[in-house]
């Protein structure tokens, strides 16, 4: 059996989380990390991501087969339905960067000044354009907005949500970079129930989408970061309810649902995740460690089980910790059956 990679949250001052759960999340606090728009920032692709361009059934199942790459078991590409008019996938690869503004640990995305992360995240998104030609790529900011935290906190629900100031922050960087932004969320002991209609006036956004982390959904009661959590298809099913909700009462494209995972316990219950138009799912293979562990990791939880689309995690620090070539390049990572055609970065 293959060992899975492995992550772990970088927790947030306890100082801040203390902060946080005492202040309403409709009283903004303030942004420490600043939201000047300086001059050197890179333009993204010149995309109307609220446009329903309505879906050349052609083109999608060419490049459908074409991310099959050769996939020789017939699984993929993975069936479902075809999406709504102005899909982003599969039409274009996304290239994310992903972390809190309030903590250097948790990804790239906090941990650079702001010019200095859209400097780095121009040179992926050039990467990765320049590795396959054949699918625009565009940026996006991948956002923590609920992190599952150590400490019970004042509702002893062992997660802090993000002030809506930083999500705000996030939207306009995100017009800077003509990029996507996607609001992450951890749980802890709180449920998706609990939790993603708080974020409902984001998701109503055409540019704005979901990642939720089943690693921080502590089902039975274990503090997050001692033990990997869970969610099974009624846990997704009811996200993908509630965002194709959204996608029908605002007359707006689907929207993009990522589901983090690195081992088979994480997500339980696949062949029951819906697909449904209004709502393109990527199963997102995460965690860190040496290329063969997170190859053999892609083939058994996201070759060997088919949902929709998939996508690849890469760790700046972590991945070579063993290895000082440990980060994948995207040509190595195109090499995979299926191709990714989400890429996040921590």
């Amino acid at each position: 059996m293959v060992t899975p990679v492995f992550k772990r949250p970088g927790y947030l001052p306890v100082f801040l989380v203390l902060f946080l759960f005492s202040c309403n999340n409709n009283q903004p606090a303030t942004n420490k990390k600043g939201d000047s728009a300086g001059k050197s920032e890179p333009q993204g692709q010149t995309v109307d991501y609220s446009k329903k361009q309505p879906v050349d059934t052609a083109r999608y199942n060419q490049i459908l087969k074409a991310l099959a790459n050769g996939d020789s078991t017939g699984k993929w590409p993975a069936k479902g339905p075809y999406p709504l008019a102005g899909a982003i996938l599969p039409f274009h690869r996304i290239v994310a960067f992903y972390g809190n503004l309030y903590s250097k640990k948790m990804g790239v995305l906090g941990e650079y000044p702001k010019d200095e992360m859209f400097k780095k995240l121009k040179g992926e998104v050039a990467n990765w354009q320049k590795a396959d030609t054949s699918l625009p790529v565009i940026p996006a900011l991948h956002y923590i907005a609920v992190t599952a935290q150590g400490a019970p906190g004042k509702d002893g629900n062992y997660r802090a949500r993000m002030p809506y100031s930083q999500v705000d922050t996030m939207l306009s960087w995100s017009k800077i970079i003509n990029g996507l932004v996607f609001l992450d969320v951890q749980v802890g002991h709180s449920t998706v129930q609990q939790e993603i209609p708080l974020l409902e006036k984001y998701l109503a956004m055409p540019t704005v989408h979901l990642g939720i982390d089943p690693e921080f959904s502590m089902k039975n009661g274990e503090r997050p970061g001692t033990k990997i959590g869970t969610y099974n298809a009624t846990d997704i099913n009811y996200v993908i309810d509630y965002l194709a909700g959204i996608v029908r009462k605002n007359n707006i494209p689907p929207k993009i649902l990522v589901v983090h995972r690195f081992t088979e316990g994480m997500v339980r219950g696949y062949r029951d995740i819906k697909k449904v138009p209004e709502v393109q799912i990527v199963m997102d293979m995460d965690g860190w460690g040496d290329k063969i562990l997170k190859r053999s990791s892609y083939m058994l939880y996201e070759q060997r089980d088919p949902v929709q689309f998939t996508g690849f995690k890469l760790f700046y620090k972590n991945d070579i910790r063993k290895d000082p070539n440990g980060v994948y390049t995207p040509p190595e990572v195109l090499k995979f059956t299926p191709k990714p055609i989400y890429i996040q970065y921590q």
